[in-house]
Parts: C-alpha cells; structure tokens; sequence
C-alpha cells in the first residue's frame, strides 16, 4: 500500500492536468436491472457507441506535419515524456522502498513500461492534433519559419526557457497551495499527515516555566512583593 500511494503520488505530479479534466470512476456498482413479478423485464441500457475511427488524414498534409516534427524536435516527445513518467516513478517508489531494491525495482518497470506504450502511436496522435488545427498551408508556413536562424534558436532555446518558466510559477504558486491546504486543514484532518512542516510557525519552548517555589517545612512563606500589596485603608 505505501508503495502504490508513493508511486501514484508521483505520478499524480506528471499527470495532474490531464487527470483533472477526467471524471473519476464512479465506486458505487450499479444494480443490475430485474423484473417484477407480473411485468416485462426493462429494456437493458444501449450500449456504448464505439469511438468514432480516426479522419483520414491526406498524404501530403501527414508528410508535412511530420517534416515539421522533425524541425521543431516534437517528434522527441514520446521519449521525453517517458523519461519523465520514469523518474517521478523512480522519485515515488524511492520513498516507500528500501535503498538496496530500488535498481532491481526500476529495471523491471521500465522494462514493462517500455515493452507497453507506443512511441508511433505518440506521434500519430500529435499528427492528428496538428491537422485539426492547422491546414496545409499553415503547416508550410511554420515549417518555413522554423527552418530559419530565428526558428532553429527558439527550438534550441525553448526547452530551457519552458523550463526554467515552470519552475518560477512553481515556486511563486506552490507556498500560495500549502498555505491554502493547511487553512484546510481542521476541515480535513488528512491534510496534516500530507503537508511539509510549517517552517514559518513558532518553535515551542523546550525550557519549562519554573514552578512556584514551595515553602520548606517550619518555614515562612515568602513575603509578597511591595507592588502586589494593596494600599491600607485610610483611617477614619
């Protein structure tokens, strides 16, 4: 269980905004429908339509996309992609098994994991995206652009500077989603177990408060000080 939930964990940070447009499945089963004694059984639920095969894309136009691809690298995107899903796998597992399996461990998921997915399969879906957005000539025209000196610097510069771009919205936005969690979290307890610890909030004193001293047998009690006596009573 501590490993699924540190390897899910990790991969919930690559996958996040694809997941948060995904209705999550429903965990209540659905009863099955029955007859009543003296009626017809109801009609059983139309089945799912399958999905609607893939547009044809025209030759030329596919070439194109391809040769454009190629120019601005996003042909790398599968591996890239995969490199990544691997390491948030490697950072999630890391904390949920020990040191000594973790090689042995990673070796045999990636070799499942690249035995699974499809690097074409990647790529013909960025082919399907780039036609319904662009027409032919569109394509043309970028390809152009980005065979020139212009074009080649913004694909050589552009992977440093999305990164470098990501990391300050993180670290601009992330204080801003734990400060927003821990409010939350009276209203969910669970919160605290998830939450790095609050580094701005006060450290509690680890020196006592002195107990009041305690009079030895057959002595006096300490006199009270000048300013806590009250003022006598003026005489009549």
């Amino acid at each position: 269980m501590k490993l699924r939930t540190a390897v899910l964990a990790g991969l919930l940070c690559a996958a996040g905004p694809a997941l948060a447009q995904t209705p999550a499945p429903s965990t209540t089963p659905t009863p099955a429908p029955h007859a009543t004694p003296g009626q017809a059984a109801p009609a059983k639920p139309a089945e799912q339509a399958p999905p609607a095969p893939a547009e044809k894309i025209d030759p030329a136009k596919d070439a194109a996309i391809r040769h454009l691809m190629e120019i601005t690298e996003s042909s790398k995107l599968a591996e890239s992609m995969a490199t990544y899903i691997t390491g948030q796998v490697h950072n999630g597992a890391g904390r949920a098994i020990p040191a000594e399996q973790l090689p042995k461990f990673m070796d045999t998921f990636t070799q499942k994991f690249q035995a699974s997915y499809s690097a074409t399969a990647v790529n013909d879906a960025i082919v399907a995206i780039y036609a319904k957005h662009f027409s032919l000539e569109e394509i043309q025209g970028l390809t152009k652009f980005y065979e020139s000196p212009v074009g080649q610097r913004i694909v050589k510069e552009m992977p440093d500077v999305d990164q470098q771009m990501r990391a300050a919205g993180q670290q601009i936005e992330f204080p801003s989603a734990i400060g927003a969690l821990r409010s939350m979290a009276d209203q969910y307890p669970q919160l605290k177990q998830m939450l790095p610890p609050d580094s701005s909030a006060p450290a509690p004193s680890s020196t006592p408060a002195p107990a009041p001293a305690t009079p030895a047998p057959g002595t006096k009690a300490p006199a009270t000080p000048p300013s806590t006596l009250k003022p006598a009573a003026p005489e009549q």
